[in-house]
Order: structure tokens, then sequence, then C-alpha cells
């Protein structure tokens, strides 16, 4: 029998094999916390056609079940089958943009000069063992070893206690002793067998998660695996869900929604590279101030009153059992310092992998993300904004949006006299969706060649069989394959436009503040998930980036995932985020009269003052 998925991949299944085990085995994840069990529901695809049997529904209501909507681990096909893995349903492991970057990835790494010095020490120790003479404990005996190594003041929890007896025996009285600069305790391990390091680098976004496995003996990037942030149901901005951790009792509830994300990207990557749990030692967070609070189940009320003030900006370090990550129990989490309650540990991160804080040139650092952080400075000074851009360039909010993953239109050109796109994919394959460089493209295209107006509406006066009436209003087709339609809609380019006016509106008044003009910015550093790459033109002309030389720009992919891999292999690296996030200043845009007249005047294509965008306004006035 046969799986066909509705992007045209064929696999096979045998009998009596679900159909999330018969995925899992040709390397297609589904998200799963209860391990195939039927009780999350989170394994959710659609069938479209074909016989198939379902021991259970799970918490599936009836007008799902109706749709066809079934639990991919309690369905067992009959007959070939046709699905649809909805986008919230798939864990993307082995992510190929990302490991295609790896090399790159560790070049950046050694481009700091920086040693590799993880959180995590060890030291080999030859214990004298017992005899009838000398009876010290076990403890003691190991306390003493270390004393001698000049190791004072090593603490020992009872887990780590009630192991030694054993392990101490079984290796001959011969360790490895991992242990932290806090003089915690981390694992002991036989000498004579080489211990295996590995350690996680995590991005907690508010709209997608990214998770990267380091080989911490050498930096090598091992696998990525990444999902949608399952707080999505919740609330698609971090406002919303401060108001369901707080005023509906739900902070537990949203911790353990981000946890089981993480942990359900873990049992993959473990399982791929048959890593064991107790060999991954160390963990780098980086997430914003709401999302590190409830990562970590802090009250994030406070974040979103004036004054503003979050809990804790620089997070002590604490072992992964507080917070149920499936990793060595006492492997320590270094928690990247947040800025204030809108200005994250992520944006200290992009800082790092920026390096903009090193540099003499004035810089313009924008995180073109759900929250729309942007830093001005240089290595003497960083002043910091946020200004909410909502998660469209993520793929949340756009009828066919999706993350830059395998299967999403990132780059979109279309003939300006029939109006037929043309596009490329992600992995080459049927498009399923379009990502955030895919959306720039499209409706800068559509603007330049007249289908849309200034105000991003659609010119009725426009003929084509391209633009059509939707159910959200006009819309415009970008592909038809396989009876899949991906369009853009009229309602998708408002929300666009409002994305990329916070941004720019941003930009503008942060400058103002430090009294410099576009013209100073010497180099602009670009983070968010687009794909392989933005089209700066493009970018340009939708009027999301300031109308600067095309030389100027450098784009940096997932900068927040960059810089948390850089801190899980350097000390000194630690060591330099937390400079960072002491010297930026923070601007609190929210109780400013003139963001919101910035924010109007950039609601439009490119924006009102056309002689702020001196270039597009030439394009304009050719066509």
């Amino acid at each position: 029998m046969h799986i066909k998925l509705s992007t045209g991949k064929i696999l096979n299944i045998t009998d009596g094999e679900s159909l999330q085990q018969a995925l899992k085995r040709q390397n297609i994840y589904l998200v799963s916390s209860c391990g195939g069990k039927g009780i999350c529901g989170k394994c959710r695809i659609k069938i479209l056609e074909g016989k198939y049997r379902t021991e259970s529904t799970g918490k599936l209501d009836t007008r799902e079940t109706d749709s066809g909507i079934a639990l991919a681990c309690q369905t067992f096909p009959l007959e070939d089958v046709i699905i649809d893995i909805p986008k919230e349903s798939r864990l993307i492991v082995g992510d190929k943009i990302a490991l295609s970057k790896s090399q790159d990835i560790l070049e950046l790494f050694h481009s700091f000069d920086a040693a590799i010095s993880p959180i995590v020490k060890q030291i080999t120790l030859d214990i004298s063992p017992p005899t009838i003479n000398d009876n010290t404990s076990d403890l003691e005996r190991l306390r003493r070893a270390l004393e001698e190594k000049h190791l004072i003041g090593i603490r020992f929890i009872h887990r780590f206690v009630a192991s030694i007896s054993n392990v101490l025996r079984d290796a001959g009285w011969k360790i490895t002793f991992g242990y932290t600069v806090g003089n915690d305790v981390v694992y002991i391990s036989p000498a004579e067998k080489e211990k295996q390091r590995y350690g996680l680098a995590v991005d907690i976004g508010t709209t997608t998660l990214v998770v990267y496995l380091v080989n911490l003996k050498d930096g090598r990037l091992i696998d990525v695996g990444s999902t949608y942030n399952s707080q999505m149901r919740y609330g698609d901005d971090v406002i919303t869900r401060i108001v369901y951790a707080t005023e509906s009792g739900g902070l537990e509830e949203l911790r353990e929604s981000v946890i089981s994300d993480i942990n359900n990207l873990l049992v993959p990557l473990e399982e791929r590279h048959n890593i064991r749990i107790e060999d991954i030692e160390s963990v780098v967070l980086a997430g914003n101030t709401t999302m590190t609070h409830i990562f970590w189940g802090l009250n994030p009320a406070f974040i979103r009153e004036e004054p503003y003030v979050p809990t804790v900006n620089f997070l002590p370090r604490w072992r992964a059992e507080f917070a149920r990550l499936k990793t060595n129990p006492l492997a320590p989490i270094y928690t990247f310092p947040c800025v204030a309650s809108y200005v994250g540990g992520d944006i200290v991160s992009g800082i790092l992998a920026s390096k903009m804080h090193r540099n003499s040139e004035i810089a313009l650092f924008m995180d073109i993300g759900t929250n729309g952080e942007i830093v001005i400075g240089n290595k003497e000074w960083l002043v910091t904004a946020a200004c909410s851009a909502g998660p469209c360039f993520e793929g949340s909010g756009i009828k066919h949006g999706m993350r830059a993953t395998e299967g999403a239109i990132e780059s979109v050109k279309i003939n300006p006299e029939t109006f037929e796109p043309t596009f490329n994919v992600i992995g080459d394959g049927e498009p399923m969706g379009i990502c955030g460089s895919g959306m720039i493209d499209a409706i800068s295209e559509m603007f330049l060649i007249g289908i849309i107006d200034q105000k991003g509406k659609f010119a009725r006066e426009v003929k084509s069989n391209r633009i059509k009436d939707g159910i959200e209003g006009p819309e415009f087709l970008v592909s038809s394959s396989n009876g899949r339609d991906i369009v853009l809609s009229e309602v998708d380019i408002e929300n666009i436009l409002r994305a990329k006016a916070a941004i720019y509106a941003g930009v503008s008044l942060l400058l103002k503040e430090v009294n410099l003009d576009m013209d100073a910015i010497e180099k602009v550093y670009i983070a968010g998930g687009f794909g392989n790459y933005i089209d700066i033109d493009k970018a340009i002309i939708l009027g999301m980036l300031p109308d600067l030389p095309k030389e100027r720009f450098s784009f940096l992919g997932n900068a927040s995932i960059t810089g948390a891999y850089l801190c899980l292999l350097s000390k000194r690296l630690r060591k330099e985020a937390g400079i960072i996030a002491s010297k930026m200043t923070n601007i609190e845009l929210s109780v400013s009269r003139s963001f919101m007249d910035e924010y109007l005047s950039a609601l439009f294509l490119p924006h009102t003052d056309l002689g702020l965008f001196p270039t597009v306004k030439k394009l304009m006035f050719k066509k």
C-alpha cells in the first residue's frame, strides 16, 4: 500500500502500520506529545481519499472526523490513501536549509577567535579504591579526589549521590567527572570509555521554535528541528498570552505547551543519531522576555503593565530537571539575559551573532518577526525598541502562509504583461504554501505592475484569470497544482502592510530618538526566518526596509538560534552576551505619541512620503 501526500510525494506503508509509524519510518515527523497513544490529539492529518480504520478519535469532535480529520497514530489504511498534513501538525527534523549552512555557522564561531569551552567542564579522576584500612565512604572518597585537583565546594544533590556507589565500582574507580563553574555536579562516567558530549541551542520564538543539536567536542551542528509554538492556540502575540497566563490562570498550561514542543523535537533528534539522553549535558536558551518567563514558569503579568517591569532580566543557571526537558536532568541551562519587557534574550543573541557590538560603524539590526525588535548602535552604544509586527512573516495569519521550510514558495516574479507568476520552492518540490520572502516578492511585484495600489487594494480595472474573488475578497493566485491553490488575498496583504508599517515606523522613530537620519546607517543587519534569502530590492519596494544602497544590507537568517549556538560553545561569548544586554538602552515606543503618526504614514506602498524612497519613486514613475 501507499500513502500519497497532497504535495505529490508517495510513501509506502505496510499492513497493520499506523500512518504515524509509516511517516516516521520515512523521516516525516508529526507532533506527538503522548508518544502515539492517541491522547494528546496533536498528530492530526486529513484523509482526502481512501479507506482506513481508526482505533480512537481522541479529542477530535464529530465535525472534525466528518471532514476527514484523523489522528495519524490511531489511523490504519486499508488501501492506498491520499492525505494532507496541516502545517501545525508537522515537525521539521533535519531542516535542509539550516543543515546546508552548518559549515558556515562553525566558521562564524571560529571567526570570533573563541576556544570551545562548554558550560560543563570535565576532569579525569583516578580514585583510590577502598580497603579494609581505608574505608572512607564513596562520597567522601570522591570529594577528597576532587580537592586534590583543587575543586572545593562541589555540590552533590541526592539524585547524583544515589547513583555513585555502582558507577564508581563499575568504572574501576577511574572516572570522568563533569561539573559547572558554579560547582554543581552534572555527571560521572567511566574514564576508559570516551564520553559523548552534546548540547542544545534553543530559540523560543512567539511563532516558531528551533532546536540545534550540537557536538560539544568539535562544534559540529549535528541536526536541526523546528515547529510552530503550540502556544499560538492561546493567542498570536505575547500580550494575549500574558493575559491568558495571568487572568485565566493558564501559566502552567502555556509552560507545558512550549516544553512539550521542545521535547517533541528532541525525541526524533535523539533517535536519529542514537544519542543517549544523559549525554545531552547543557542547553542554551534564547527567547523574548515573555517566552523566557513562561518557559521558566515566572509571572509575566507586569511585563504588560506600566512601567513594564519583568520579574527578572538576568536569569540564574537552573538545571534541566526544573524545565522537564528530555536531557540529562542535571544539565545546566544558560538563558540569554533580557533587556526590557519587550526586548528579550533573542535580540541579545542576535546582536552577538551580528558582531555589530564589536564594530565602530553605526549599524541597524532588525528582527523581522512577531515582535519586530530594532537595535541601533555600535561598539560604544546600543539603543533598542520593540514594535509589535505580528506573526505574518512567519506564516501565521496568512491564508497560505508557512514557515521557511521545505515546500514554501520563497521567491516570486510576475510577468508584467501576462500576470503569470514564476517562483522558487524550498526543496524544489511541490509548493505547500508561501513564506515571508515569497510574500514580500509577490506584493512588491503586484504593486509595481499595477495589480494592487499604494493601499494594497486590488485594482478593479485589471482583468486576469489570476485574480479572483475568494471568501475574504479579491485574491491573487500564486500557484495551482495537484488541486492545491496558493493565494494572497487582500486581507493577507493588509496584514503584511500593517506588519511592515510597524517595523519601518519603529526604525524611523528610534533614529529620531538618537538624532540620526537614515543616511547615518552604515550597515543594516536583517534577522528573521525568511528562507535562503530576502530580496533587498523587493523589501525596499514594500517599504519595510529603508531605501539605502544594497551593499549596506546583510541578511542573518535566524540570528537568535545562531547566537545561542555560539554561546553553547564558548564561555567568552556567554560573558560577551551579558555585556551586550547591560549596554543596551531601551526606548518604550508604546508610550510615544509619535509612533502612531509614523505607523499611519508607513501603511502605504512604500510610504506616504515618497521622498524617503527615491529609488522606488523612480520605478513607479517608469510604470
